[in-house]
């Protein structure tokens, strides 16, 4: 599972449009997954967590969202709770929620998400609001939502048995994934390596998404649905065909996440 704690990124430079617009329908293709699916017990790979339990946080997230935009005041109680409760404090909440009934709990998702898309859609793109040990502004928290949703998504969709669609919105997840290489290091007490790195990705239409020069001796390369995969920690990396050339970029491998 994700922790909500130290999004510790550089702000991604996206279409703020675009990727909202991403959030809202990586968010309607899980929705219709969970409708279908009766039996929320069903239990998915996150130790003790089921299907309730994923769909508990991702309403849980979006409100803890929605109350720093709008009563970022209020939110300071959440905060509280969390340095209080700790890494106890997303299973606490998970569990929770998860203890509703599923109709309920699915409206209250469905009800939040949309809330908090129109108040993320009615912010300035650079407003900073309180967050988990820093400030977040809209910039940052919506490809972060996405990726949230995309990751708990894959989650349910491994629970049920059921194919997880690829689509052009891992590239907001595979950005995250490339700023994150500073959080990678740091997260195990690692300075981050000074020379340039390049990641080359295979996108689901057959296109390539770069970053880095082209000339950077550390490169990683393969599909983007296993990057992404490997930086949410829903695939141990020998599980992908993501490959890493040159010292740096294989302990990067080693390490990369997207949370901590």
């Amino acid at each position: 599972m994700t922790s909500m704690l130290n999004y510790n990124l550089a702000v991604p430079e996206v279409d703020d449009a675009g990727v909202l617009a991403a959030l809202v329908a990586e968010g309607d293709d899980l929705d219709v997954l969970v409708t279908a699916v009766d039996d929320w017990s069903i239990p998915t790979p996150a130790p003790g967590w089921t299907v309730a339990h994923q769909i508990a946080h991702l309403a849980w997230s979006d409100a803890n969202a929605l109350s720093a935009l709008r009563t970022p005041d209020a939110f300071s109680a959440e905060l509280a709770r969390a340095e209080a409760e700790g890494s106890e404090h997303a299973d606490k909440a998970a569990a929770e929620g998860a203890a509703k009934p599923r109709s309920v709990l699915l409206d209250e998702w469905r009800a939040g998400r949309a809330d908090l898309a129109a108040a993320l859609r009615d912010t300035p793109w650079d407003h900073a609001s309180p967050w988990y040990m820093s400030e977040i502004t809209p910039a940052l928290m919506i490809p972060l939502r996405l990726m949230e949703t995309w990751a708990h998504g894959q989650d349910v969709f491994d629970a049920v048995g059921v194919a997880h669609p690829p689509t052009d919105r891992l590239q907001h997840v595979a950005l995250l994934g490339v700023l994150g290489r500073t959080l990678s290091f740091a997260a195990v007490g690692l300075p981050e390596p000074a020379g340039p790195f390049r990641v080359e990705l295979t996108a689901p239409d057959g296109q390539t998404w770069v970053w880095g020069p082209e000339t950077a001796a550390q490169t990683l390369r393969g599909s983007a649905m296993d990057f992404c995969l490997g930086v949410t920690r829903r695939r141990p990396w020998s599980e992908t065909d993501i490959t890493a050339t040159g010292k740096d970029a294989q302990k990067w491998l080693e390490l990369a996440r997207v949370f901590l």
